[in-house]
């Protein structure tokens, strides 16, 4: 039987969307999660928007030739964190596969790395099937690139990918999510994410949904190699605090999570020690590269007229959109929660987690040490000419 998914919101027409076979076929492409038009209700204090995600039962495939609960895949094994699950689960002894989209610039440090590349996109269902064979356990970092609509990898393609691995029998299935985001139903990548967690539990595959917070990673070009080289650094006038991780901390607590039975099926919050605001964050910055930093203020109100704006324009809703996220990350919300029962359910001891302050003292120390060895390098050539 085929697996159907629908997003259903008060006061608006069910979405259903069928996978059979190697065929994707919507049933009403143009109801696709209506979140703007239907905020505005709740905003004039209409009904609250509901999500729901429903899934009939799907056939396995025959049972063949059991694999090993080491053979994992990586989904976004590029991006930021998901390099480090990779690294992670090579140093850990894991059979890693790795799906990339077919691209002109090969991944081939991941080859390098010791992992098996295979060539796939979530935006096209049919690439999916042929590179589950043999996989245990789908680790999903993916996330879609910055010039493509959210719904196409976001949406489309994890459903996609959900039905694919319920039928071909996948054993575990990680879902890295966003902290929170079950309460921006107005915000649409945060709505995504949670319409994907809810399809994902309802699917009956053995699970794991990580929320996650920020990652410290992110910082670096953000805040400071712009203050290093004396440019600009953006930040906003907004109280909003983030408990920044290090994905390396992330990668190392997820394979925790999946080897632990107690865990399957829950959802989880990573978050790093300390909630910080965006001035806190350039301040520390200042202070560990020794110079100050040229910070430019956005008001949120500028943001959030620019989002009305391009909300004006059909080629600009993508833009819309993600300004929509942006609002949320410059908002007066704290993207944290206490770890202690996380730590305590995983075994982990909280004195083993990066704390921002060591990772941007690492950051600054290797760096500053390296430009004062160029600068060096430099004035020895300039005595030789």
């Amino acid at each position: 039987m085929a697996s159907v998914t629908r997003l259903s919101h008060t006061h608006s027409p069910a979405l259903n969307r069928q996978f059979t076979g190697n065929s994707l076929a919507w049933a009403r492409p143009d109801r696709f999660l209506r979140h703007v038009s239907l905020s505005k209700l709740r905003a004039a204090g209409g009904s609250v928007i509901t999500c729901t995600a429903e899934t009939a039962p799907v056939s396995n495939l025959a049972p063949g030739t059991p694999v090993r609960p080491t053979s994992i895949m990586v989904i976004g094994a590029t991006g930021t964190l998901g390099r480090q699950v990779v690294r992670r689960a090579l140093d850990e002894g894991y059979d890693v596969r790795c799906l990339v989209r077919p691209r002109p610039a090969p991944a081939d440090f991941l080859r390098d790395w010791g992992a098996t590349v295979v060539n796939g996109d979530l935006s096209k269902p049919e690439t999916i099937p042929a590179t589950l064979v043999g996989v245990h356990t789908i680790i999903d970092c993916a996330t879609g690139r910055p010039e493509e609509p959210i719904k196409t990898v976001d949406w489309e393609g994890k459903v996609a990918l959900i039905q694919c691995a319920k039928a071909m029998g996948i054993q575990k299935y990680v879902f890295f999510s966003i902290h929170n985001c079950d309460k921006h139903p107005d915000v649409p990548l945060m709505e995504i994410k949670y319409c994907t967690e809810k399809f994902l539990q309802e699917s009956g595959i053995n699970h794991v949904v990580i929320r996650l917070c920020g990652f410290m990673q992110g910082l670096i070009g953000q805040y400071a190699v712009p203050i290093l080289e004396e440019k600009s650094v953006w930040g906003t006038d907004a109280p909003t605090r983030i408990a920044y991780m290090d994905t390396q901390d992330i990668a190392r607590l997820t394979f925790i999570a999946i080897r632990s039975e107690k865990v399957t099926g829950k959802l989880l919050t990573f978050a790093g020690p300390r909630a910080w605001t965006t001035q806190e964050v350039i301040t520390l910055c200042e202070r560990l590269a020794g110079q100050d930093a040229n910070v430019t203020t956005v008001p949120v109100s500028v943001l959030k007229f620019t989002r009305q704006l391009t909300r004006c324009f059909e080629w600009t809703n993508d833009v819309a959109d993600r300004l929509a996220f942006s609002e949320i990350l410059t908002s007066d919300t704290v993207f944290s929660v206490p770890m202690n029962e996380t730590y305590e359910l995983l075994g982990v001891d909280q004195k083993d987690i990066l704390t921002l302050e060591k990772y941007l003292q690492d950051y600054f120390t290797n760096i500053l040490k390296k430009l004062k060895d160029l600068k060096a390098q430099s004035k020895q050539s300039d005595f030789y000419i």
